[in-house]
């Protein structure tokens, strides 16, 4: 738990007073931009560095003034950090040798561990024999031996390939589900926060903009910054116009008129930014009948993603929207191959 948690270098602000509180069990990203503050608070909390104010708890022990020794925190880096001229089981086992365990202690812990990762038979393999996902996962491995109470990871799928990192990020998933282990997890990849988290936080300039669970922060932003961080979004200037039992009526600053569930509360005449995310649009005839929630526009450009299409679009207004849709015509190539 983080009370009143603040950063200085000098004069700048790396960190302003951050309240959080991670649960046991719980799997917590800090998402940013470069130079938000997420690394800065992963270091506080892992003792590398100390805060200028605040107070770091871990398992309700008051954790602010204590060397990394005596966090009892595990940590995985981007660069793996194996020993080279250790096999898998030595690098596995090197943190339990450390508490002075007995053999017997070390091997039981090591094998079971190295079947959770799904490694059981490279136990006498160098690091340098191991693919990238291998090494992280025996690097994970490392840190679960000896169950510590929070397992701290820097942007550990970084160094991976899309493949390989949209793999790892279910293999984590799993084996965090298994073992209910409390991790915090920091990156700045939107998808890797979104699929393996159980809450987001996200950092913009030292502070926290929004902490909530991914699927919140996707549709209901609590700002202009998190709707623009977390995936391609639309946003339109607008002013309330009129309010009923169930919807909120907008007109935009296009001149276009649109109807909704209000997210918060809001009077007419308020000024809001509307937001609407590239996949809940749609594509229609040019010769369509106007209507409520109909804009007209050109399509400057079409990017074909795989299962879906990307549209670049310009409205009349000037303004440029993104588009995103199901690829109907690989749908019809695969009819038409299975016909």
């Amino acid at each position: 738990e983080l009370q009143q948690v603040s950063k200085l270098y000098g004069d700048v602000v790396a960190l302003a007073s951050v309240d959080l509180a991670v649960r046991k069990g719980e799997f917590v990203t800090l998402l940013g931009p470069s130079g938000s503050g997420k690394t800065t608070l992963l270091n506080l909390i892992a003792g590398m560095a100390q805060p200028t104010s605040g107070r770091i708890l871990i398992s309700g022990r008051d954790a602010t003034a204590l060397p990394p020794s005596e966090r009892g925190l595990g940590m995985v880096f981007q660069n793996y950090a194996l020993m080279p001229h250790m096999t898998v089981y030595e690098n596995v086992a090197f943190p339990l040798r450390v508490r002075k365990m007995s053999k017997e202690q070390i091997a039981h812990k090591v094998n079971e561990v190295l079947k959770l990762i799904h490694l059981p038979d490279i136990a006498q393999r160098k690091p340098r024999e191991l693919s990238g996902g291998q090494q992280q996962r025996v690097a994970l491995a490392r840190c679960i031996v000896y169950n510590p109470s929070l397992i701290l990871l820097d942007e550990p799928l970084g160094a991976l390939d899309k493949k390989l990192r949209e793999q790892m990020q279910l293999e984590i998933k799993r084996i965090h589900a298994e073992l209910g282990i409390t991790m915090l997890n920091v990156t700045h990849d939107q998808d890797e926060a979104l699929t393996m988290s159980d809450r987001i936080v996200l950092m913009n300039g030292g502070r926290v903009e929004q902490q909530c669970e991914p699927e919140e922060l996707y549709f209901r932003p609590c700002s202009v910054f998190a709707a623009g961080f977390i995936g391609d979004a639309n946003l339109f200037d607008a002013k309330v116009t009129g309010l009923d039992a169930t919807s909120v009526h907008l007109t935009s600053a296009e001149g276009q008129s649109t109807s909704m569930k209000p997210p918060f509360d809001v009077k007419a005449g308020d000024a809001v930014t509307l937001l609407v995310r590239p996949e809940n649009m749609r594509l229609l005839a040019g010769d369509s009948a106007p209507g409520v929630n109909i804009v007209e526009g050109t399509v400057r450009d079409s990017i074909v993603l795989g299962g879906s299409v990307k549209h670049h679009i310009t409205l009349q207004s000037g303004v440029d929207v993104v588009m995103q849709e199901s690829n109907h015509v690989g749908r019809m190539a695969l009819r038409r191959a299975q016909a």
